[in-house]
């Protein structure tokens, strides 16, 4: 037999912007179903210090503030649900989606919040080390490599940007490409070239991330030069990931208006999309500033947004009804 919940609210992911999103729809009495995915939490439950989420005086762990979320949304009367979404049904409203427990979930309006994934280098020891010195975010961890050494992997604007702005932490950036040529804009680059923090070590690759296990940290790269098959160790601290994020839109393909990337398109200084009645908020549609704290911030967005959306819905009935009942009389 299907269970089917239905709500006013139906918000689909579970990170910072899911979980901001649930606690305004709940203080505006909607009764939000929140279904947080199998993992809950987003990508700071990857994230060991946190130290740029206001509120805090020192450094916090990320999976800690993602289960205090958690424990806010259920205190407020958020129905929780740690399933997945498989499908979507945006033709007609109240929106349909089917969990992969076989639970269907209805909502007079839906806020997608499911948000992006950094791409990784996919060996082994990057995981080893990921959150102890592997980051893919240099404006979230830049801060924590004040006078030390550090390397950037890309190619493209983003690592470019980011090799830039560690300069005003760090003694030294190595970016790390594996071509000789940069795809960023010329003007980044004249303003990469013209660093001296900054060098490039052109055609490599890393083979393998290297450090210490107890405290667990990151101390080098072995790298590999792609021309010649040699490999040499690069003593860094840190290391940033810059090849790109995916946002986790999949699901909503050809359900919904997104851009040649799949980022959802949301109409300007809002969380509206195309299609009435259906909002996004945080990494899923943000490809600039991909932090925390402005993803809660389009969580809020988006629920008041929706709230609206629903009073405007109901006001719009109300007024249909008194004029056919003046047209009758």
């Amino acid at each position: 037999m299907t269970v089917t919940h239905k709500t006013k609210v139906l918000v689909i992911g579970s990170g910072p912007a899911g979980y901001t999103a649930a606690i305004y729809a709940a203080r505006a009495n909607l009764k939000p179903i929140l279904v947080a995915g199998y993992e809950s939490g987003g990508q700071l439950m990857l994230t060991t210090d946190v130290e740029n989420y206001p509120g805090f005086a020192k450094p916090i762990q990320g999976p800690w503030l993602m289960n205090e979320m958690r424990e806010q949304v259920l205190a407020l009367g958020t129905e929780l649900h740690d399933d997945y979404i498989s499908s979507v049904d945006f033709s007609t409203r109240p929106f349909k989606a089917i969990g992969e427990s076989g639970k269907t979930y209805i909502g007079e309006t839906i806020i997608i919040a499911t948000g992006a994934q950094a791409r990784w280098l996919n060996i082994e020891s990057e995981a080893t080390f990921r959150g102890f010195g592997v980051s893919a975010c240099a404006t979230c961890d830049g801060f924590f490599f004040k006078n030390k050494e550090v390397a950037i992997v890309g190619g493209g604007n983003t690592a470019v940007e980011e090799a830039i702005y560690l300069t005003n932490f760090a003694s030294k950036v190595t970016l790390i490409h594996r071509r000789d040529t940069l795809r960023s804009e010329k003007i980044l680059q004249e303003r990469l070239f013209a660093n001296p923090k900054i060098s490039v070590l052109w055609n490599h690759t890393i083979e393998e991330f290297l450090g210490n296990d107890s405290p667990k940290e990151l101390t080098a790269l072995k790298v590999k030069n792609i021309n010649t098959n040699e490999t040499s160790i690069l003593n860094v601290s840190g290391t940033f990931i810059a090849i790109g994020h995916d946002p986790a839109t999949k699901l909503f393909k050809d359900k919904i208006e997104m851009d040649h990337e799949n980022y959802i398109v949301t109409k300007p200084d809002s969380t509206a999309t195309n299609v009435p009645g259906i909002f996004a908020a945080g990494d899923v549609k943000d490809k600039i500033f991909r932090q925390a704290v402005t993803a809660a911030g389009m969580g809020c967005m988006a629920a008041l947004e929706a709230d609206k959306f629903l009073v405007h819905e109901v006001e719009s009935k109300e007024t249909k009804t008194k004029n056919y009942a003046n047209i009758q009389q």
